[in-house]
């Protein structure tokens, strides 16, 4: 069918692949959010189709469609990621110069930080109930439960995460019941590591009083592992990436999934589009073998959609 162009060249009305291709998700959601009337179009002899220029709109946040429960405020968020640190996508926002600032201080307050409007993007591993076969889940259902609108959750990596162990202590500690009357350095309240640490201490049998907890609070992934190499504790949670730029035993335990979180109309900034662009060459996949204990198979990947 030809269609009527616009001014700038472009199609006056979009299809539904094409809409698709736009905000990156499967033809069936877009045929979804018609459906609910939460996206603009028009029904023509049975066809959907959608007006180019009130589609951007409604992507900028200019389009009057229905408020999403729980959405954040009105007006352009900053340009910052919150959430929880990790070092290869830390490098990533360095090295794509993208102008994203950073307030990394845990997956639990990046998600206080998105809901509220002080954040674009933000970096989520947060461990949730146990799926059968399918193991522990990360991030959705935390999601979820925020009744958050305009939204996508996007992979940007797994990671394998277990013991940083001291040096020396490395045929001593093979589980974690075997850090019984060690010296830990914990993580910030509020952490996915610090919520997943209690988890699997309970799982083991293991409680506050049958270790030591190190003084201070280690705040970064980074943060952990220099604890241990120095000697400040015998052990911490922490990714196999840090135990090997520290060159410590590491006890792997589970393999998490790192998500973004990210704002729909932020998406399309050039700040996250830079980053996005990075993330989808081949240095970021060099540096990710480099630093080790990285499964980048599911970054960019749409994990979830909010409705």
């Amino acid at each position: 069918m030809t269609q009527d162009m616009g001014e700038s060249g472009g199609p006056l009305y979009l299809t539904t692949r094409e809409v698709a291709g736009l905000l990156r998700v499967k033809e069936r959601k877009v045929y979804d959010l018609a459906a609910a009337g939460e996206i603009p179009h028009r029904r023509i002899t049975g066809k959907l189709l959608f007006p180019r220029s009130e589609i951007h709109a409604w992507i900028e946040g200019g389009h009057t469609a229905p408020a999403a429960a729980g959405a954040a405020a009105e007006g352009p968020r900053p340009a910052v990621l919150a959430g929880s640190h990790d070092p290869l996508l830390d490098w990533a926002v360095r090295e794509a110069e993208c102008g994203l600032a950073t307030l990394l201080n845990g997956s639990h307050d990046g998600l206080d930080a998105f809901a509220e409007g002080r954040a674009a993007l933000a970096g989520l591993h947060i461990p949730e109930d146990r799926n059968g076969a399918a193991g522990m889940g990360w991030n959705i259902r935390s999601v979820e439960a925020r009744g958050l609108g305009g939204c996508v959750l996007i992979g940007w990596a797994a990671r394998a995460r277990g013991l940083l162990l001291a040096r020396g202590t490395g045929a001593e500690v093979r589980r974690l019941a075997d850090l019984r009357g060690r010296r830990i350095v914990l993580r910030q309240p509020g952490a996915g590591a610090a919520t997943l640490m209690q988890r699997l201490l309970a799982e083991a049998g293991l409680g506050p009083a049958d270790f030591t907890a190190a003084a201070g609070l280690a705040r970064t992934e980074s943060d952990a592992a220099a604890a241990v190499a120095s000697g400040e504790a015998e052990a911490a949670l922490g990714i196999e990436a840090m135990a090997r730029q520290f060159d410590l035993p590491f006890r792997p335990l589970v393999a998490e999934r790192f998500d973004l979180l990210v704002d729909r109309r932020a998406f399309f900034t050039p700040p996250v589009q830079r980053l996005m662009a990075f993330a989808r060459g081949p240095r970021l996949a060099e540096k990710a073998a480099a630093m080790g204990g990285y499964d980048l198979s599911g970054l960019g990947a749409v994990r979830w959609l909010s409705p």
